[in-house]
Order: structure tokens, then sequence, then C-alpha cells
């Protein structure tokens, strides 16, 4: 535990940052600028040698105010109440420290806002989202892949290294996103993380409010943002509150001794989330449960300790404003304190009241995950506010559903059928992410031991199910692990084309099954962009025993219809136990042939093949 709180980090400084040449003592202030017209409170954390000793004012206009100084156990860090009145002009300020006679002065910008940026929109059913390791999916900058202020170094062969995909990388092939038909990217973290080992995933943070310069820096990151929304694709933006890095700069020097959970020696989480929910549970298990760390290179946020929250509050609310993003995602979201993390969400929302948020509450359990939803009627009352959640146990459903030859009783598609046969749990079926796979599971093509047949079937019900789906980077051509026994070092591939002097390139040239997905998996991401009925419509699915599943998706207009068949035989469509829906439907339209498709009994289906079928009712 002490040598994890001497670890140097290298940082890198912007914005405004002293160097060790200037004569100033500050050597950080953050947020690192701010804007009129916020609901959002502003407390600026000064940090510099002594800098308690130092009293704080701001020049340059009227209605811009310090209300209240704090110091902090650390004589290093001043924490401010900055009042900004609604008749407050945007400029540029001055931040003055007083000590005597000495004064020292810093520049610090509060600019306008966006217009229509309070109101602006999130992601909803209407999108498919795609989900980003941009270490691993183009380098676009090969001079920034080792960087002399970083501690790790590029080294594209080791399973566990930096491999060097970067902003610019993903900046250059937003072509390629676009044509695919998804509408949002989730990109991993892109800012700081300066572990010595295994930094690419950018999941223990050093700076909170700075891009790896690994990746790029903050300019280069807003203009992603805003090349993005040119081709009409969103950006959520992946954050952690729960924890930081062992390398990040406040670890030389906390500013309170309670910034981070501490204890005697090294203590991880007991990772029991049923301890926020279960009436039984012990606070001893709970405190294990919020308060251990996630692994010994993660120190835990203490989110009760007010300077904390408040410091991850107007954190999240200078990225959203900064970069102009459309939404987050949170890591580990039940690790983090519950009540704290409500009134994050609270105050998120309170800035942007469309701004989707989704929470990686990762539980097999769908009582437990239905918890986590905002608004849930939960039994002890609490409400997270989360508006979103991930639907793991539907994931799970999926791949145990169609991995199964000769299911016994309840296994196969019945799996599927039970999963979904619980959605009179949750608060909101609109406001949860379904997936197949992502950067933290074995890759869906894997599970699927490369059956490209059953790789067609999880894909269309990613595409025709409730909720939002989400795809992995590569899973659109049914990408496999590079080697299995590397685990997450072997599962998240580069993708082929991405490097300079890469022998295929799958962005512009595929074959062979990459060819067959990609364009399987593009004809039905286009023709959802517009469906309505699969953004919002009911669903009513269909009990069977023989490996097969049915189901609709609805509304007062259209209709469409699914049959999956992941038996090893032809078989009929039993169009007579649909006649709730299909009693109303003629001629309908092949989605994935564009062949007519008649309501009778003719209608055959292959072994472990599907058939998407649209009508107008």
């Amino acid at each position: 535990m002490k040598r994890l709180f001497l670890a140097v980090v290298a940082v890198v400084m912007l914005g405004g940052v002293s160097t060790a040449a200037d004569t100033t003592p500050i050597k950080r202030v953050e947020p690192l600028s701010w804007w009129v017209d916020m609901t959002t409170p502003l407390q600026l954390m000064i940090q510099g040698d002594n800098i308690s000793e130092y009293t704080l004012s701001v020049e340059g206009g009227k209605g811009v105010s310090v209300t209240a100084q704090h110091k902090a156990d650390s004589p290093n860090y001043i924490f401010a109440d900055v009042k900004i009145s609604p008749k407050a002009k945007a400029g540029e300020y001055t931040l003055v420290l007083t000590k005597g006679d000495e004064q020292i002065r810093y520049p610090y910008t509060i600019a306008e806002r966006r217009e229509g940026s309070r109101e602006r929109k999130s992601f909803t059913t209407a999108d498919v989202i795609y989900l980003i390791m941009p270490d691993r999916f183009a380098n676009g900058d090969s001079s920034n892949d080792s960087t002399d202020d970083t501690a790790e170094k590029a080294a594209r062969k080791e399973f566990f290294g930096r491999h060097g995909g970067d902003i610019q990388g993903v900046i250059d092939h937003l072509d390629y996103i676009a044509d695919l038909g998804v509408t949002t990217i989730w990109s991993t973290p892109m800012l700081l993380d300066n572990e010595p080992q295994e930094s690419y995933h950018g999941y223990a943070c050093g700076d909170y409010y700075h891009i790896d310069p690994r990746m790029g820096s903050n300019e280069l990151y807003r203009e992603y943002v805003e090349k993005a929304h040119e081709k009409d694709l969103k950006i959520v933006m992946d954050i952690v509150t729960n924890h930081c890095g062992a390398a990040h700069w406040w670890m030389q020097d906390l500013p309170f001794k309670d910034w981070v959970h501490v204890f005697p020696e090294y203590t991880g989480s007991n990772i029991c989330f049923s301890t926020n929910m279960d009436p039984n549970a012990a606070k001893y298990d709970l405190n294990l449960q919020e308060s251990g760390w996630f692994v010994p290179s993660m120190p835990d946020m203490n989110l009760n300790n007010p300077y904390v929250l408040q410091y991850f509050k107007q954190w999240a609310v200078w990225w959203i404003e900064y970069a102009n993003l459309d939404g987050f995602r949170v890591d580990t979201y039940p690790y983090n304190e519950k009540e704290p993390m409500s009134e994050w969400c609270k105050a998120v929302r309170a800035e942007y009241p469309h701004f989707n948020i989704v929470g990686e509450c990762w539980t097999s359990s769908i009582p437990q995950l239905a918890y986590w939803q905002g608004d849930n009627a939960n039994k002890d009352g609490f409400n997270t506010n989360l508006p979103a959640i991930m639907d793991f146990p539907l994931q799970e459903a999926i791949w145990a559903g169609l991995t199964k030859n000769n299911p016994g009783w309840g296994e196969g598609m019945t799996r599927i059928y039970d999963c979904v046969s619980h959605d009179f749990v949750y608060h909101d079926l609109q406001n949860m992410m379904i997936f197949l796979g992502n950067h933290d599971l074995t890759r869906i093509g894997d599970v699927l031991n490369g059956d490209v047949k059953r790789m067609k079937i999880a894909t269309v019900m990613l595409a025709t199910m409730r909720g939002i789906p989400q795809v992995f980077a590569g899973d659109e051509q049914m990408f496999r692990s590079a080697d299995l026994s590397q685990g997450h070092g072997g599962l998240r591939v580069d993708f082929p084309g991405g490097w300079e002097g890469d022998k295929k390139d799958y962005f512009h040239k595929r074959d062979g099954v990459a060819k067959e997905m990609f364009d399987f998996s593009q004809k039905l991401f286009q023709w959802r962009k517009s469906k309505d009925v699969i953004h919002n419509g009911k669903t009513m699915h269909f009990m069977t025993r023989d490996n097969t599943y049915a189901y609709f998706r609805y509304n007062d207009t259209e209709a469409v219809f699914v049959y999956i068949n992941n038996s090893g035989k032809t078989v009929n469509i039993p169009w007579a136990n649909y006649a709730e829906v299909a009693s109303e439907l003629k001629s309908g339209r092949n989605v994935l042939t564009g062949e007519a498709i008649e309501v009778d009994g003719s209608t055959k289906v292959g072994p472990r093949e599907v058939l998407v079928v649209e009508y107008t009712r």
C-alpha cells in the first residue's frame, strides 16, 4: 500500500499548468476553465507548494467572486467556491492569490456556452453504439506512439503492451464506422493512463483533465467529436469515478487523507454487489464492496468526501461542455458509493436534462440489475438516478442459448425466451444497452467457434430486440482472439489495416468471413436506422422447446417478425401459433433478401438460419 502512495507520475502539463521553470507556485487549477450560465456550482481546486497560505480573489469583471475558501489536509491545496452570477460576462479573468505583499496572478477563462448546449440530445434506442478500444483500432499518428513524459513505451508485438492506436486513427476511419450503419461511438478511456504496464486500456486515470499524449491532445479530442458530428455520429465518453490510477499525480500528495479509501494494508473489494440492496447484509461487507480497491494499481476514490464528489461532478460537466459530448458510459458503476453516485447522476442531468448515462452494472441477477436503473421501484426507496444500464443477463442468455446443439429443458433458445420474460422487472426497457460482447468479454466469434450462421443469428437479435444495441469493434466482421490463452491481451486485437504496413486492410478491402459478416451487419444496421417499430415498438415472443425462437416487434402501423431456427433441421414456421399478430398481416418483405413472404404454411427456415420479415399493419 505504501509503495502505491509513493508512485511517481509523469504528467503532461497543459492548459496553463506551470512547469519547473515557472516562478509561480501554482501547479494546477482545475477545472481548466468554465462557462457562464451554468447550473453546476464551481469549486476550483488549486494546487501548489504551500498554496493554502494564500487568499484567493478574482479580477476581470463584475459578477464573479470567491464566496468561500477551504483548506485541505495537505497545505498544497486550496478549494475555492466561485460564484458566477447570471449577469457575469464571458471573457478572460484573473485568479489573484495574495499573501501579505506577495501576489500571484493566474489567467482563467470563463467562456460562452454553445447555443442549445443545455438541451443537447443523447443516445437512444434509435442508435447503434460502436465500441472502440483506440489503442487497438488504428494508428493515425506514429510520432506519438511513445513520449518522453509517459512511462510505458509502444510495443505492438506484446499482447498487453501499447500498440499505438490513437484519436487520429479513429478520425481517419469515421467513414468506415458511418458506412457500417452504426450511429454512435463509445471509446474506452482516452485520458492519461501513466501506469508502467498495461496502460493501453486507459482505466487507471493519471490526469482527469488531459488526454493521454499517446492518444493525442485535448484539442484533437474536441476535433474528433466535431468531425464525428459532421458524419451524424454521436460520441459517448467512457469515464471512471470509482478509481484512479496509482500513477495519478495526486497520489504523491493527497489533498485529504480520505481522498481515496485507505486501509492498513492493501484491501481489495469483495465484489459483492448484493450488499447494496440486501436487507440482511452486514455493514462490514458493504464497506468492503464500496471501499476496497478494484486492483492494486487502481486506488479507490472516496466519493463520501464532499470535495471528491464535487470534483467529479464538475469534471463530468466540463468534458461535456468542452468537447460537446453526447453521452457517458460509467465504468464499474456498483463499486462506487451509491448515494454520492446518485447525487452525481442527478447533478449531471440537472445541467443537461436529456443527457444519457449508461452504467456498467455487471451482474447476472435480473432483480439486482434492475435496482441500478433510475426511478426503479426499489423496496428500500433508493433512486440511483442512473438512466441506463447494461444488460448482462441478456448477453449471457444469448451466449448460452446459441451454443447448445441438443438443449435440455430450459436450455437453448428457451434460455433467451426466459430472460426476456423477466422484462416486467425493469423500469425502462428503452434505456437498456444490449450487446453480444465487449472489451472485457470473450470475443463472440470465439464463443460461437467461428460459426457464421450462428453469428448472423446473434447479429439479428442485437439489431431487432428491445434496447440500445452496442457492437464491439470487429464483431461486425467476426474477429476472433489472437490467442485465447492471453485473456484480454489476446481478444483486444488490432484492426487489420489500422497500421502502416499491415498485410490486410479490413477497413477498405475485406474477403471471406469478414466480408460476409460485414455486408450482413451493414444491411441490418442501415435498415434499422429508420425503423421506429424497432426503436420504440412492443415485443411479443413465443415459447417453443425445439431450439427455435420467434418474436414480433410491433406498433400500430408496422410489425417486424423474427424467426430463429437454432436447431439442426429445417422447420416450417407455425404461423397459426402466432395468430395474435399474424392474423392481421398479409404479404411481407424479407429484410435480408428483399423477397416477398406470405403468412402461410409454406415458409421454411433452414437449420441455424434466421428470417426477418417486415410488414405494414
